[in-house]
């Protein structure tokens, strides 16, 4: 089957996810995750791109980036980044070849409608896969630095999650709260859905304003937006 174009924008986050070569490792040991992590954030400062969430799981990642003011530095973000992890894993385990799967995968969000939605998403991973119960317990993804438990400067605030709260203190307490509330399963089967099949994750009217901001066809999503945070 042919390869179907990425719907990328500059300007809006986007959903990322890139897993291991036939599902196999790609984080083995904490300086895998580091070394990961560290170029992420070198790659991201040298494209101008935006990081809102990220969970590093044993055989894929999951991120939330935005590429700024030029839509190709996403593809070229993930390419120096992905490059880099696989010569350093063929380099610790002596061998040769790919360490990823192929493409990436990615989804375009409506930002007033799913960004924090897909955030949560993105942290609550370690979660569905039974690996903590609480992911303030996971220390591979954004959820900590979100609820004020430790500090990454280079992660960057979406404006949603700003528009929380005043402080910084009740932010992170009305995120957590809402992280760990009832979520509808719509809205995982959507935000799902649509990253593994390349489409928006936005309400029909979203996917018509990129219709015309693209001039081209897109097939519509999901019946409307997630409930509010605090809500």
């Amino acid at each position: 089957m042919p390869r179907t174009s990425r719907i990328v924008v500059s300007g809006y986050p986007h959903h990322i996810i890139q897993r291991g070569h036939n599902r196999q490792a790609v984080f083995l040991a904490d300086g895998d995750y580091r070394h990961y992590l560290k170029n992420l954030r070198e790659w991201k400062d040298a494209y101008g791109c935006r990081i809102y969430a990220y969970c590093l799981m044993t055989n894929h990642v999951h991120l939330i980036i935005d590429p700024g003011e030029d839509e190709r530095n996403l593809a070229y973000l993930m390419k120096r980044v992905s490059g880099r992890h696989t010569r350093y894993v063929n380099r610790l385990e002596g061998r040769t070849g790919s360490l990823w799967e192929g493409r990436f995968k990615s989804s375009l969000i409506s930002a007033d409608e799913y960004l924090l939605a897909c955030c949560r998403y993105v942290e609550l991973n370690p979660v569905r896969a039974g690996i903590v119960a609480d992911p303030a317990d996971y220390r591979w993804s954004s959820y900590g630095v979100k609820i004020g438990n430790r500090q990454e400067e280079w992660l960057d605030d979406d404006p949603c999650y700003l528009g929380l709260a005043d402080s910084e203190k009740e932010r992170a307490e009305i995120y957590a709260a809402w992280v760990k509330g009832t979520i509808a399963a719509e809205e995982w089967e959507l935000i799902r859905t649509s990253l593994q099949r390349g489409q928006l994750t936005g309400s029909p009217r979203f996917v018509e304003e990129m219709e015309k901001k693209l001039e081209r066809r897109l097939e519509p999503r999901g019946p409307g937006r997630p409930r509010k945070v605090g809500k």
